[in-house]
């Protein structure tokens, strides 16, 4: 009888058994929800991530595709203008490039070179090379091809920059080849590269973009030691190179992990990269993991132990809960209703755990308004304006829509910090809302740039709303020294586009024109055929 007593005594007790299957069960359920959250929010912010890094390639390479075709526009009108040059003297031709170098600002420097490759004229003056021949073999190429011209990055033999070479062919009235107007974009300096991609480059979450040639050699980069080289060994690069545009996963030269958005620029072959390391959205998932921790933790400890005291009681209901939960994190589920159990300790369970899960799924939808709000200024994000835009256009509404950008601002943030620029930034803001109809929308687009939306609002009304507030902006008391002002660009839909990726463009060409311009402006873009007279 003793070791009957002894080998009963070793065997685990109903309760004990209950009691460690019902824990473990709820240790899983937890792990799944966990896994399935975790999983289901990395899919969707890499998707997210890959999207948007696409969508601002996209933008930047139809920027880049009219700024280059703005630039062989200026070099081609101008050459036509010096088919008479043998006649000219060359104090005119110089200040004729003098006053094309500094209207246009696409260049460091121009030159007029002759068909022997005598250098006849440059701007400025001080580049010294007038009344040198040209001996690189990118020029040499170049006057031999007698036709419009862009190279691939090259180094200087004289002054040691590196460059990119632009040229139009100078013919005269009977068709006499004269030589070649140039147009040269220092790489390492600052250019007019630098100059409209350099905005937006300081970005916490590691972000940034770069642009290369058809070859596959850096001809932008926020770090400015790497311009020049080759980096076609990239795969995405490669895809660039075949002139493809798209997204996906990739490691770069020096094996980081990195989400890639390209777009290939049409008229030069380039191409332009921005990418956001996988890192930054490990981070991101963790933080999420941890809210949903927090907010579980006690309600899951409370289950826990009520179970653990109840074990065989309420078996049945536990069950049901657990098949509840382990949903979570596959897919969106309606909670249900707590059932009604003939005992009050299973009936205060069931609305415990439903409490819990109630409390995760307020915490899910919590995060995704937070992924369509602005978290510096309150305002909602990119992301809510394309949404809006397209609800919009689907539903025939006219509108108008005002492109905002901060004048200077990364000089504020170079002069006062970024803590300053981002209360520049709020600042900003507030008096741009304070500005607006009740029907009006203001969004935050990106960096320093910000995007009204005027519902039936003409071109014209849209100006004088734009105008109020951009007075608003320059008389209000900034929280920096500096005075503070903005440009804004206004595209109308539908007389200027029809589609919201090209009504996004004639604003922001609008606001480039008012930027280049001068600044503290607002302009309205150019119908085509307004476009279509000059």
């Amino acid at each position: 009888m003793l070791n009957n007593a002894l080998h009963i005594s070793k065997k685990l007790s109903l309760t004990t058994l209950l009691t460690g299957l019902v824990t473990l069960v709820i240790l899983l359920t937890s792990g799944i929800l966990l896994v399935g959250s975790y999983e289901s929010k990395k899919r969707s912010l890499t998707e997210t991530t890959m999207h948007l890094n696409y969508s601002n390639a996209d933008r930047m390479s139809r920027t880049m595709d009219s700024l280059f075709l703005s630039m062989q526009s200026s070099l081609k009108y101008t050459a036509g203008k010096l088919s008479a040059i043998d006649t000219m003297a060359p104090e005119d031709v110089n200040e004729y490039l003098d006053l094309m170098q500094s209207s246009s600002n696409f260049f460091n420097s121009i030159a007029v070179i002759e068909s022997d490759g005598l250098i006849r004229n440059v701007a400025p003056a001080s580049v010294g090379t007038a009344g040198k021949h040209i001996t690189s073999a990118i020029s040499l190429e170049a006057l031999a091809v007698q036709k419009p011209y862009i190279s691939s990055p090259y180094l200087t033999a004289n002054t040691k920059r590196l460059i990119v070479f632009l040229s139009q062919p100078i013919f005269d009235n009977t068709g006499t080849y004269l030589g070649i107007l140039s147009g040269t974009i220092y790489l390492q300096d600052n250019n007019v590269l630098s100059d409209i991609f350099d905005n937006g480059q300081e970005d916490d979450s590691g972000a940034y973009y770069y642009i290369v040639d058809s070859d596959g050699h850096l001809v932008y980069h926020p770090d400015k030691q790497l311009i020049g080289e080759s980096v076609s060994s990239n795969v995405v690069v490669q895809r660039l190179m075949n002139k493809e545009s798209g997204e996906q996963q990739v490691r770069n030269t020096r094996g980081t992990e990195l989400l890639a958005g390209y777009s290939s620029v049409p008229s030069n072959g380039w191409g332009i990269v921005v990418v956001s390391p996988v890192g930054q959205i490990h981070k991101e998932l963790i933080g999420h993991i941890r809210i949903l921790i927090w907010y579980s933790l006690l309600p899951f400890i409370i289950m826990l132990l009520g179970v653990i005291l109840l074990a065989r009681k309420f078996a049945r209901p536990f069950v049901y809960l657990a098949n509840v939960v382990s949903k979570m994190g596959k897919e969106k589920i309606e909670l249900p209703e707590a059932k009604q159990y003939w005992s009050r300790e299973a009936h205060l369970l069931t609305n415990g755990v439903l409490l819990a899960l109630a409390n995760i799924q307020e915490q899910t939808e919590q995060l995704t308004q937070e992924a369509v709000t602005d978290v510096l200024t309150g305002l909602m994000n990119r992301r809510s304006l394309e949404h809006t835009i397209s609800e919009w256009i689907a539903s025939g509404l006219p509108f108008s829509l005002v492109m905002l950008d901060v004048d200077k601002f990364k000089l504020v943030n170079d002069t006062y910090g970024h803590n300053s620029g981002d209360e520049v930034l709020k600042h900003v803001a507030r008096v741009v809302v304070d500005s607006l109809r009740p029907d009006d929308v203001c969004y935050r687009y990106g960096g320093e740039e910000f995007v009204i939306l005027l519902a039936r609002t003409t071109p014209e009304a849209a100006f004088k709303a734009a105008e109020r507030i951009r007075r608003a902006v320059e008389v209000s008391k900034a929280p920096v020294a500096a005075q503070v002002t903005v440009s804004q660009g206004i595209a109308h839909y539908p007389s200027h586009s029809s589609d919201r990726e090209g009504l996004l463009e004639k604003a922001d060409q609008a606001l480039y024109l008012a930027k280049s311009g001068g600044r503290n402006r607002t302009v309205i873009a150019f119908l085509e055929q307004e476009l279509s007279r000059f």
